[in-house]
């Protein structure tokens, strides 16, 4: 499989339902709750793409630019953007759905960078 190929098939996709249970005073989905699902995503993404155990070792710049009300639907897309030798990028767009309408616009972006590692937790190839 080439690497375009890898990188088509691990794009990953996960919808989740925005309830009162994960929102903050001004009923909006807690940042720290966005990240979190962010942060699986690319977790997700970077372990279809690999194969391999993968730990996240930091996150890029996560911009905020909507914000998430209850009683939304969210979907969050996953996409590798770099491969090194042992680590990968992965961007992940979150994106807001009504439920009862077909309103649908992005909320957030940001890019999160992993790891390859291997039983001794330590680097591996990405790509092996």
């Amino acid at each position: 499989m080439t690497m375009e190929e890898k990188i088509l098939h691990s794009e990953t996709r996960i919808f989740k339902a925005v309830f009162p249970s994960t929102t903050n005073h001004y009923d909006t989905l807690f940042g720290g709750t966005a990240m979190s699902l962010m942060d699986e995503v690319a977790f997700i993404t970077a372990t279809r793409f690999a194969r391999k155990k993968m730990v996240t070792v930091s996150s890029g710049q996560i911009d905020f630019t909507r914000p998430i009300p209850a009683g939304t639907i969210v979907e969050l897309i996953g996409k590798v953007t770099e491969v090194g030798n042992t680590s990968l990028k992965v961007l992940v767009e979150l994106y807001i759905e009504e439920m009862y309408s077909d309103s649908r616009e992005k909320a957030i972006s940001g890019t999160f960078s992993l790891v390859a590692i291997g039983d001794d937790k330590h680097p591996v190839p990405v790509n092996s």
